[in-house]
């Protein structure tokens, strides 16, 4: 297979390759499980102390900082010739920084449609195209089928993802759309703020029947749950595993079938 020399990616930024990238550094934990999911465990030689998976590529690979903030030493040590990231997870300005000295492909995903297009484009990007292609089939058919099956119930829902001060997934956000697909109706989606910060209190006027908290980026606890108890009594209170709503690679295979299960205990 010929070599397609210029990506454009998902910011609208053309990336030049000279040849099959052998030496990748991924910024984002759900682009490094995708990765490793097409085959690449060879190539890609660094990611972030918060690409907890899979586990063996977490133990085995050099960890070049967060994803907020990179370790330039390292990367320059990886010699990289493609680096991986996205626009809303990774500091612009180091990604700017990053641009000037390696090809850079950015994802900017906001639905599971950005999604599957990430999907396909890093596919064509790193020669794994039909991988790449057949994933992408799976996961639509495992998202059809949780809509079909979820019918046309509704439920309307706050999705915390940070506490101190309590935070939220509002409109324009990836969970957002996931939220929509699982048949949620997101209280906070026409709000300015793709993440509005909330008073507990303030939820009463929302009356949500549904309160989900978040295991990342906040790992809420059990503990957490009494003090929304005490405003809405009457809600439903579920802690969930924030990557089956938030990670929008491979993960979402898997994802599906965590959300039915999640539908069918409300």
């Amino acid at each position: 297979m010929t070599l397609k020399k210029e990506f454009v990616d998902q910011i609208g930024n053309i990336v030049s390759l000279q040849q099959p990238p052998k030496r990748i550094v991924s910024l984002v934990p759900s682009q490094t499980e995708l990765l490793f999911y097409l085959g690449l465990k060879e190539e890609v030689v660094g990611i972030t102390k918060f690409c907890i998976h899979p586990d063996e590529m977490f133990r085995s690979k050099v960890r070049v900082g967060g994803t907020k903030k990179c370790d330039f030493e390292k990367i320059k040590t990886l010699n990289p010739d493609l680096i991986i990231g996205n626009k809303e997870e990774n500091d612009q300005e180091q990604i700017e920084q990053l641009i000037k000295l390696y090809p850079v492909w950015m994802s900017d995903i906001k639905t599971l449609p950005d999604a599957m297009e990430m999907i396909s484009k890093i596919g064509t990007l790193v020669q794994k195209e039909d991988e790449a292609k057949q994933l992408v089939q799976n996961i639509e058919n495992a998202f059809l089928d949780l809509r079909v099956n979820n019918g046309a119930k509704t439920i309307s829902v706050a999705y915390f993802i940070w506490k101190t001060p309590y935070m939220c997934a509002g409109s324009n956000t990836f969970i957002d759309d996931v939220l929509q697909h699982c048949g949620m109706e997101n209280i906070f989606k026409k709000s300015d703020s793709r993440y509005p910060i909330m008073e507990i209190a303030d939820l009463k006027k929302y009356n949500p029947q549904l309160i989900l908290l978040s295991s990342e980026p906040h790992p809420f606890k059990e503990e957490n749950m009494n003090e929304f108890r005490s405003v809405l009594p009457n809600a439903t209170i579920r802690i969930v595993d924030g990557e089956m709503f938030s990670w929008y690679g491979s993960r979402l295979l898997v994802a599906s079938a965590y959300l039915k299960s999640l539908l069918n205990t409300l």
